[in-house]
């Protein structure tokens, strides 16, 4: 039991990783989930898959009834926010905050732990979600919007998977490194799968995607690195908002 409990792969990392991910209530076994921590990263992809179904097919609805482009993106957007609990954006406010806020690795952490909203974090989620909304509006008008929302959601969260991977915990406590840190191994099934995902959704236009990820989940990870020496659960939600921006900003454009 203990074997197939450690394996690459197990059902349970599906609800285990959506009930850290999201709002959404899932019934999670408490002892597996713990006893398999990072091991269940792989399957943040697919929690970010079914993140786009919901909006797929609530932007359906919306095109349905005959709302406005701009106002069903606001509401696939408002829907995200309420599944995830803005998990990931409040991550993205605690890291501007505290990144750019404090003037030593010691206080920049001690800012992110906050949870009051500083300048540069307010400005951070203003300027998140005026970009996003934009960038959804444009891609909701084209006719591969429900491939898009698939392969965005599904690689912005692998990029998270590579940051838990590749850089050390900031910190010796919070939710990163309660987690744990996946073996590379992990992480790479996460990128496979968001990968395929990708593929199977936008086709070529894929290979772009990857690349704006990559590049936007690299230099992410060095701004980290030398601000903090690694990671927290506040920059990995950044992690996934940063680049989840960058590719609807490249969607936007080539579709």
């Amino acid at each position: 039991m203990a074997n197939r409990d450690m394996s690459l792969i197990h059902w349970h990392d599906v609800p285990a990783a959506a009930g850290l991910l999201t709002r959404v209530p899932v019934q999670v076994n408490t002892d597996l989930a713990i006893q398999r921590g990072p091991l269940a990263a792989w399957a943040y992809p697919i929690v970010g898959l079914k993140i786009a179904v919901a909006m797929v097919v609530l932007g359906l609805c919306a095109g349905w009834v005959g709302i406005a482009p701009p106002i069903a993106a606001g509401l696939m957007l408002a829907l995200s926010v309420i599944l995830t609990g803005a998990m990931h954006d409040d991550g993205l406010a605690d890291s501007a905050d505290g990144l750019w806020g404090g003037w030593d690795k010691a206080k920049r952490l001690e800012i992110m732990k906050d949870s009051r909203n500083g300048a540069y974090g307010v400005l951070a989620l203003v300027l998140s979600v005026i970009i996003r909304w934009a960038a959804l509006t444009a891609i909701v008008q084209t006719d591969h919007w429900i491939a898009a929302l698939i392969a965005v959601a599904m690689l912005s969260r692998a990029a998270m998977v590579a940051l838990m991977t590749g850089l050390p915990n900031a910190r010796d406590n919070g939710l990163s490194q309660s987690v744990g840190r996946p073996k590379p191994v992990t992480a790479w099934l996460a990128i496979g799968v968001a990968t395929l995902g990708a593929f199977f959704a936008l086709g070529l236009t894929a290979g772009s995607l990857l690349i704006v990820a990559g590049i936007t989940a690299s230099l992410w990870a060095g701004i980290a690195h030398r601000k903090i020496g690694g990671q927290t659960g506040d920059i990995l939600g950044a992690t996934q908002q940063l680049t989840e921006i960058a590719l609807l900003i490249t969607l936007s454009a080539i579709l």
